[in-house]
């Protein structure tokens, strides 16, 4: 069920930009070519109404935006500033870890609490986008939805950092396609500098007890 509930968040971030590139694309090409003189075609292209196109790739991008911030957390894409918890001892440095995670569940379940009562009342109006004329408690769903979703991916990790003391690891240098070089003795995330967030299992396992 998880990975069911990653892959589909992945493939709707991916659908969300490629669909709102194409759209965009599709916008910009057919507005300077209807200032073209070019007979017949100019005229037909004055007639395919495109006004949409600015509103839904807004909508597309904030979709996306919410969503991502989710897969986020679970990759360990946002920045921290981990500095002086790197400098605590295990014990401590457990227990602000998880109090950050749990900190960030709770102001997303506000966030998604407040967006669900937000949008309950928007349905019962018949307010609509401007150009799209959707119901806009349709647009704002993405707030209780995208919210929720990220509040879950705290509380997922922080139960994998609780068992497993492991957070989720991001690195901005790997190329897909391209053969990671291993290297037993260099392991990033062990290392006792504050450049690389340490997480419990690899400060044990790989770097040794802090002097």
């Amino acid at each position: 069920m998880l990975k069911f509930l990653d892959h589909l968040e992945e493939w709707l971030i991916a659908f969300l930009i490629a669909a709102a590139t194409l759209i965009i694309f599709a916008a910009v090409v057919h507005r300077y070519s209807s200032g073209l003189p070019i007979p017949g075609v100019q005229d037909w292209l004055l007639t395919i109404n495109m006004s949409w196109a600015q509103e839904l790739c807004i909508y597309m991008f904030v979709w996306m935006a919410k969503f991502g911030a989710a897969y986020g957390v679970r990759t360990g894409i946002h920045v921290g500033v981990d500095v002086l918890i790197n400098q605590l001892a295990e014990k401590n440095r457990v227990r602000f870890v998880l109090l950050g995670l749990f900190s960030g569940a709770l102001f997303t379940v506000i966030v998604g609490s407040l967006g669900a009562s937000f949008v309950w009342h928007m349905a019962q109006t018949d307010q609509v986008s401007a150009d799209l004329e959707l119901p806009m408690w349709m647009v704002y769903m993405v707030v209780p939805l995208g919210s929720y979703l990220m509040c879950f991916r705290f509380l997922q990790v922080a139960r994998t950092f609780w068992k497993t003391g492991e957070l989720p690891r991001h690195d901005h240098g790997h190329v897909e396609g391209i053969e990671e070089i291993k290297d037993e003795d260099l392991m990033p995330y062990a290392l006792d500098d504050n450049l690389h967030p340490h997480d419990i299992a690899h400060h044990k396992n790989g770097g040794g007890e802090r002097k």
